[in-house]
């Protein structure tokens, strides 16, 4: 069986404009019930961290310079830090980890 690249691209194509063009079609009024609501409210956010937290792990030489970076990131972050101090300190973490793991 031959594989036509041209009929992958069209099927993608089909598929990608139907999930974006469907919601805008068929929900017309407000969306009022508050758990939908919440939900498609931090759809953004779960997106972004299933996509960073992977490129995270990997980005080092050693797993356990990613996995002390990212906690460092994160106490900062919860501590209310600027994502400057946040990026800044995590880099330095892993420079220091990498330092004594090589």
């Amino acid at each position: 069986m031959k594989s036509n690249i041209y009929m992958y691209i069209l099927v993608m194509a089909v598929v990608t404009y139907l999930i974006r063009v469907l919601p805008l079609t068929l929900i017309r009024k407000e969306i009022t019930n508050v758990f939908i609501k919440s939900f498609l409210h931090y759809v953004p956010f779960v997106t972004l961290s299933v996509m960073t937290f992977p490129a995270i792990m990997t980005a080092t030489a050693s797993m356990w310079s990613a996995l002390a970076a990212f906690a460092a990131a994160i106490l900062l972050a919860y501590r209310g830090r600027s994502l400057i101090q946040v990026s800044l300190a995590a880099c330095l973490c892993v420079f220091i980890i990498e330092l004594f793991l090589t």
